[in-house]
């Protein structure tokens, strides 16, 4: 019996192969596709839906941010995106109102609660995969005792630390709103950016740390009184598990942090309270975020509760020769462009000399790779 239950099982898988081959297959389908111009094609099958859209990040110059789709009689949807500058793409399908990554494109990106497809437009030569030696970024897993979960980072090694010899300066990379751990190496690019400078020489060899700043998917505001549970994770266990399994150079002067947007607050939150371990702070696109809503027209506050926690620190005389980087970059089309200038206000009342560089631009991962590319050459100098 158990011969015979075989020999069904595997004449039954034969047939299903055999009737499979003889299928009827669906047209060839190439997505995304990136012409020598610098635009992207984006084609799908799918034949039985009704309306398809691509939704773009970062792709300008769309309507309510989507491309609609053209259904071909093949019943392959295609698009393609206007002419948009060298970088990396965040995008997906709507179809029928549901959302959905490239079926035809194995490149992704994740966020906080969901991923996208990724599509690499070439013709930047800092943070394109050049011809030069290459870190490693590693996917790691550590137990958070603040928060009693495992937890993930990204760490970038740069190239030649798989020899074991030497060690490095450690800096911390905080990503923004709705992102994740994953957001700064995949859409980001840091990984093949730091690798570009470090073989041109323009930056040092260092070690990058790029946590979760989420600590659930709920993107809901933190109250004055709630506890910063990332704070709490970050300076509990992000930084003594690095500290203890990487070879790192100890002391201030040999490590930065730095952050977009919501990670920019972070930023702010966790350097300015623990000054006396970081020398190099990068603020990119964001500030110390107000309690109140962020309305067309309105005027940014700094909450008074947030200079009063940090009091010790931002009035320490004596630490300030020692952080020689309070860095920066907000572009003119930001939404947080009047909070960034409003924090830099509030710094320098405290005695600091912050650097601001206002770009073009917006709220954008196509100026988060440029401050990074011009953040990291300061570093550990």
């Amino acid at each position: 019996m158990l011969r015979m239950a075989r020999w069904t099982a595997g004449a039954l898988f034969a047939t299903a192969v055999m009737v499979n081959a003889q299928a009827p297959q669906g047209p060839v389908v190439v997505s995304p596709e990136v012409s020598a111009e610098r635009t992207i094609t984006f084609r799908l099958l799918a034949p039985k839906a009704d309306t398809v859209e691509v939704q773009g990040g970062d792709i300008q110059g769309l309507t309510r941010g989507v491309i609609p789709m053209v259904k071909g009689a093949n019943g392959v949807w295609e698009a393609t995106s206007p002419v948009v500058p060298a970088g990396a793409y965040r995008y997906r399908f709507i179809v029928n109102g549901v959302n959905a990554t490239d079926p035809r494109n194995p490149q992704v990106s994740e966020s906080n609660a969901n991923s996208w497809s990724l599509v690499v437009v070439p013709g930047a030569a800092w943070v394109d995969v050049g011809q030069v030696p290459h870190g490693a970024v590693a996917s790691v897993t550590y137990f958070s005792k603040s928060l009693n979960r495992n937890r993930r980072m990204h760490v970038y090694t740069p190239p030649g630390y798989e020899l074991g010899k030497g060690k490095f300066p450690l800096f911390y990379l905080l990503h923004g709103a709705s992102d994740c751990d994953d957001s700064w190496t995949s859409v980001g690019r840091a990984g093949f950016i730091l690798d570009n400078l470090i073989a041109a020489g323009t930056a040092k060899p260092m070690i990058v740390v790029m946590p979760a700043g989420h600590t659930s998917t709920s993107m809901g505001p933190r109250t004055a009184t709630a506890r910063d549970e990332f704070a709490d994770d970050f300076m509990s266990d992000i930084v003594p598990y690095v500290e203890s399994h990487y070879r790192v150079l100890k002391g201030r002067q040999n490590r930065a942090i730095a952050g977009l947007s919501m990670g920019g607050g972070q930023t702010l939150n966790i350097g300015m309270a623990h000054l006396d371990q970081f020398a190099y702070m990068g603020v990119f696109s964001s500030g110390v975020f107000g309690r109140g809503p962020r309305t067309a027209g309105a005027t940014p506050t700094t909450p008074p509760e947030w200079e009063t926690e940090r009091a010790a620190m931002l009035d320490n005389a004596k630490l300030k020769p020692g952080l020689k980087l309070l860095w920066f970059a907000t572009g003119k089309d930001d939404f947080l462009l009047g909070t960034t200038k409003v924090t830099i206000e509030m710094l320098k009342k405290h005695g600091f000399e912050p650097v601001f560089k206002e770009t073009d631009g917006g709220h954008t991962w196509l100026n988060w790779r440029d401050y990074l590319n011009e953040f990291a050459p300061k570093l550990f100098r």
